[in-house]
Parts: structure tokens; C-alpha cells; sequence
């Protein structure tokens, strides 16, 4: 699969757009539908959509604005993109202010042309959200968000990609993963652990470690193809305690490039990240296909573990 550049309209921390080609390898050949419960920037879904990998779609995140936002993008495009550069453009010469003033109403009324901006112009696309739910991140005085042309090319594009096909909704993942049949593929990328909390930021949603690991359990039970990004690390700082060898997952770790904090640190360090395969999944996967994606990951500078 030769690597193109994929429409990405929502900015988004922890985006799986540089590892898609890695994770779309391990799609089976028929399926009916591509799940995505954790949904966020939906970088899979959209890669998935571009290279004919999947023709019918579900997004679901339980922060109901990004859902919100989502819906805008698909099926609203012309009006999410005039709305975008209309804020981007009242932000010059008072940026700063302009965005806590934003920050503000967006807190107030949950509008997804306020979050489609905050999330382009916030400290490193990363959503933080207080413990009364309000967005609570700061703008990034390096720059002033994507430009308005070039939000509206990948807007556009996406909408073209998606619409017709995608289902949204904001449940809790349970409720998501229990609609699924086994005809369908899940991918999931929910938030790592041991970043849900920090600095009395915390992401919309934090996931039990336990609960979630009784879900996979249960996924494994109804023989549901599923794909898991789940822990990673930098160096040797790991993230995320590991997934229990009951649930005989495979796993790819593969290099997902340098870690933007040590850049920030003027430390030269790469983050790898994990994708687990689920025993039904690898039943529909051709050996040879496994195979040639375990080399793929190796030669990325990853290593893998059974």
C-alpha cells in the first residue's frame, strides 16, 4: 500500500494517522461494517474510506460535541468550513483573547465550529476537559490554527469519503460493542492509561482498566474481529500496564516516529505503539498477511511479541 496524503479535518492528540497503513494491513479481506467506539480524530475510519477497505462505517465517541462536530464535517461540509474561517479570521491581532473568549461560549454552548477551532488552535491538539466538563486547554502562542484553505480541502474531502455511509452516535463504548455482530470489524483506540489525569486536566473520558478487559474477554467469547491500539513507549518509559496473555492477543509494536515531547525537551527519543490482534481476527487473516505485516513492523524499527 503505497502511503498518500488522507484528509484530516480534526485535529487530535494521539491521531492514528501516521500508523493507519499498519493497522489497515491487518483488515480482513469481507466484513460488513468498520466500528470505531473510541472515535476521535476517526483517522482509521477515514483511511479505511479512501483506500476501499471498508463501504459501511460507525463513529461513536462519548463527548457528544465531537459526534457533534463529526456530523458538521459529513453531512454539513460548505457550512462547518464557512463557519471555520469566519472564527480564524476575528482571531487576528487578538489571538489570545479571541480564544478564551471562544473557549468560553464553546463551554456554554457546545457549538462544533467553536470545538473544530479550539482543537486547531489549542496546545498540541490535546483535549482536556476539567471536573465540571469544561474545555480547559490552552492556545498554542506558536501558531494560529490550519489555515481556512486548507481545513476546507480536507473537510470537503472527508465528507465526500464518509457521507451516506457513517453511522454516529455518543454512547458509552459498551453499548457500542454489544451492537456488533461478527460480520463487523472493531478498531479501538481508547485513551492510554495513566494519562487520563494530569495537571487537573483529564480527557472526556477515563476507561477502567478492568472493565475494559472484561469487554475484550466478551468480544473474544462472540468471536468479534477486533484491533486494539492500547499501550506504547518512549525509550524505556513505558505506558499502560499490559493486556492479560488469557486473551491470546497478538501483538505488533511498531515505531510511530519521534516523540513530540522529547523534540520539545531537545531529547532525540521515538515512540512505539502497540496493536493487538484478536484471536477471531487472526482467523480471518491470511498467514501469509500476518506475516507479511509482522516483517513490515520489524523493519519499522518495532519488535513483536506473541
Amino acid at each position: 500500500m503505497f502511503y498518500m496524503r488522507l484528509p484530516h479535518p480534526i485535529p487530535y492528540q494521539g491521531s492514528k494517522r501516521g500508523l493507519a497503513n499498519h493497522i489497515l494491513r491487518c483488515f480482513p479481506k469481507d466484513f460488513d461494517k468498520l466500528i470505531e467506539p473510541f472515535a476521535g480524530s476517526g483517522a482509521v475510519t477515514i483511511a479505511a474510506a479512501y483506500y476501499f477497505k471498508a463501504k459501511a462505517f460507525h463513529l461513536n465517541d462519548i463527548n457528544q460535541p465531537l459526534i457533534s462536530l463529526w456530523n458538521e464535517i459529513i453531512n454539513n461540509p460548505k457550512e462547518i468550513v464557512r463557519k471555520y474561517h469566519d472564527i480564524w479570521f476575528e482571531q487576528l491581532g487578538k489571538e489570545e483573547t479571541h480564544y478564551y473568549e471562544l473557549r468560553n461560549q464553546f463551554n456554554m454552548d457546545n457549538k462544533p465550529e467553536y470545538l473544530l477551532f479550539l482543537l486547531a488552535r489549542c496546545v498540541k491538539a490535546a483535549v482536556r476537559y476539567n471536573n465540571n466538563g469544561g474545555f480547559n486547554q490552552s492556545p498554542d502562542h506558536r501558531r494560529k490554527g490550519r489555515h481556512p484553505s486548507m481545513m476546507r480541502e480536507d473537510i470537503l474531502k472527508t465528507s465526500q469519503l464518509l457521507k451516506g455511509k457513517t453511522t454516529l452516535s455518543y454512547l458509552d463504548y459498551k453499548k457500542v460493542l454489544k451492537m456488533a455482530s461478527c460480520n463487523d470489524l472493531v478498531y479501538m483506540d481508547p485513551p492510554y492509561q495513566g494519562t487520563g489525569q494530569s495537571r487537573g486536566f483529564k480527557y472526556y473520558e477515563d476507561i477502567d482498566q478492568t472493565e475494559f478487559i472484561t469487554e475484550l474477554s466478551e468480544l473474544n467469547k462472540r468471536k468479534l474481529p477486533y484491533i486494539l491500539s492500547y499501550d506504547g513507549r518512549t525509550s524505556n518509559k513505558v505506558f499502560g500496564k499490559p493486556l492479560p496473555k488469557e486473551l491470546e492477543l497478538i501483538r505488533i509494536e511498531v515505531n510511530a516516529g519521534r516523540s513530540s515531547q522529547a523534540t520539545l525537551l531537545k531529547r532525540r527519543q521515538y515512540t512505539y505503539e502497540s496493536i493487538y490482534l484478536s484471536p477471531a481476527l487472526i482467523e480471518k487473516i491470511s498467514p501469509i498477511i500476518l506475516q507479511q505485516q509482522t516483517i513490515s513492523a520489524y523493519q519499522m524499527q518495532g519488535a513483536i511479541k506473541r
